[in-house]
This record gives structure tokens, sequence and C-alpha cells, in this order.
């Protein structure tokens, strides 16, 4: 099927400046953290809009972290690098052995966590953790994922412990205040900092 490689680009130039621009709206909201987890583009593409999301940043209390691509992190200067749970990644301590080479200053290194195990096997060996899901996530009525409750996210937090917990999955204005008082120190999202 023939396509055009103009409408591709004009594309990408538009998702780009939108991104730039909700950048810079979250820094001036004071968000903590940004997690780049754009996985569809090139490595040069990511790059170049993680280049460019931290001269935005620049000056700001807001760091940026690269998601499970801790070269692109270090090529790009960011200010660390996020983790999912899958095997076959850089440890934590591998990650912090290469700035160190590079002459970088020591990384962020946040992580997905989805159990009480992975949260007390992340523990002390990362900087933040991200606890998913809290609540269910639904989709034109359809379950897409359980939440595993406050309750549960209460009890990673303490399991975490001095390790920050922010809670992930279904947080909404309405139940972010309840999150907190359940011992998340922040919360996260997609939808909910990035509506679509």
């Amino acid at each position: 099927m023939p396509h055009s490689s103009k409408s591709h680009r004009d594309e990408w130039d538009s998702q780009f400046s939108a991104l730039i621009r909700q950048t810079a709206q979250w820094a001036a909201d004071g968000i903590d953290y940004i997690q780049l987890r754009e996985k569809n583009l090139r490595p040069a593409d990511l790059a170049v809009l993680a280049r460019s999301i931290l001269e935005i940043l620049h000056n700001t209390p807001t760091k940026l972290l690269i998601n499970s691509r801790p070269d692109i992190a270090i090529a790009t200067r960011s200010h660390g690098v996020h983790l999912t749970s899958a095997p076959g990644q850089l440890t934590p301590s591998q990650i912090r052995e290469l700035y160190v080479i590079v002459k970088l200053p020591p990384p962020i290194i946040s992580i997905s966590c989805h159990s009480l195990a992975e949260i007390t096997q992340a523990r002390n060996q990362v900087d933040l953790i991200l606890f998913a899901p809290v609540f269910q996530k639904s989709i034109a009525g359809q379950v897409i994922t359980h939440g595993q409750g406050l309750e549960a996210l209460h009890a990673v937090c303490l399991a975490a412990n001095p390790t920050p917990v922010y809670a992930l999955g279904g947080v909404t204005p309405e139940n972010a205040s309840a999150c907190l008082q359940a011992g998340a120190a922040g919360i996260a999202g997609i939808r909910l900092f990035h509506p679509r």
C-alpha cells in the first residue's frame, strides 16, 4: 500500500510540538518526573525528543527519565532511567556504573513493580518505585486490568520504606488523595497528566 513519508513526518512534527508544549506546562506545574516511554520511536528520534525535553527542563526541578533505554539516557545526558519489571534489563547498579564511566551525575532510577515480592527486591536498589495497578481500569465498560486496591498500596509502601512509592493505574483527581493517605509519596499516570 503506498504511503506518504511527508504525511508521516508532518504527524511526527505535530506530536513532537505538542509534547514539547506539554512538557513546558508540566515543568511549570511542578511535576517531579517525566518518563519518556515512546516505544515506537526510532532511537535517533527518541534522542532528539529527549534533548528537546531536557532543554525545556533546564533550570527547573523536573527530571527526565528514559524508559528502558539507558543508552539513550546516557547519550542525551538525561537525569535517569525507568526500568520495567521485564527480565533481561541492566540492573540499577550497572546503570549507575555506566553513568560514572561517562562522568555524568548519578542517575535517578525508577522501576515498575506489580507485587510485594517485586517491591521487596527493588527496595533500596532504586530511587523510586511505581506500583501498579492500584485501581481497576475499564474501557467502554470492559475491565482491562483489575486494581490491587489501597490496602495493597499501603502494604507495599510499608515494605518499600525508605524508598518512595508512586501510585499508578487508574489514578484520578478524585482518588489521588486516598493514594497519598495510603502512604504513596506521589501519583503517576498517563491519561491523568496527558489526556488524549
